[in-house]
């Protein structure tokens, strides 16, 4: 493979289509939430300069792009997504990591977060610099809360005032980035896991009172 990734422009365009397509496939595929995106959305961070794209032999393999509330005080690395064929190949961590090094270029003082329900989304988070944390150290900004709505999870979020959901918060303060470097990835890793086993513990909790939850038994069992 000679997969090219380099940060969106106009010139990519004509690839929103496709893009906003693999992201609603696999959303169903998860039964978990990708927001949905508008071709003219992805456009717009295209031309903004605000995404990451991949592409092999003429068609597009990858992509992921920023978003930014609060004044620029939250932004977010949203719709990170790889052809199936590609996965397993470490073409998302190499999209993650171009599309990181573009939020510290363009937001340096930003706290960088995520929700995501993908182990290796969060395994990857972990290696950037990214802290798991709780809903409440998230942006309040209702228009990112709004993009949930689409996911077939968002009752979940909803019963729970917006606490907790099957998605783990994530965070990186980019302007803290440098000092964060000297903790390893095996400590990043090991802290996160704790985080989590005190999670699913809620989660269990949780269950009790959500019919729901019970469905997703690898998650709360810890598997």
């Amino acid at each position: 493979m000679n997969i090219v990734i380099t940060v969106a422009d106009k010139s990519h365009e004509d690839y929103a289509e496709t893009i906003c397509k693999m992201m609603e496939d696999a959303a169903k595929i998860r039964g978990t939430g990708i927001a949905k995106r508008k071709p003219e959305y992805v456009k717009k961070k295209m031309e903004e300069g605000k995404s990451v794209i991949a592409i092999d032999k003429g068609e597009v393999v990858g992509f992921c792009y920023i978003e930014s509330w609060e004044g620029q005080k939250f932004v977010a690395n949203s719709g990170l997504i790889v052809h199936p064929d590609y996965r397993n190949t470490g073409l998302a961590k190499k999209i993650k990591t171009r599309i990181f090094e573009l939020s510290k270029e363009k937001f340096p003082n930003a706290k960088l977060f995520g929700i995501t329900t993908s182990l290796a989304v969060m395994k990857i988070n972990s290696d950037l610099g990214y802290k798991p944390v709780t809903f409440s150290e998230l942006t309040t900004d209702e228009t990112f809360w709004d993009g949930c709505k689409s996911c077939t999870n968002h009752d979940i979020l909803m019963r729970t005032e917006r606490k907790m959901c099957l998605c783990t918060g994530m965070v990186c303060d980019l302007s803290k980035i440098a000092v964060d470097k000297k903790v390893s990835k095996s400590d990043r890793w090991d802290s996160f896991k704790q985080f989590m086993k005190e999670r699913i513990k809620r989660f269990q909790q949780k269950a009790k009172q959500e019919p729901k939850l019970n469905e997703y038994k690898d998650l709360i069992d810890g598997k």
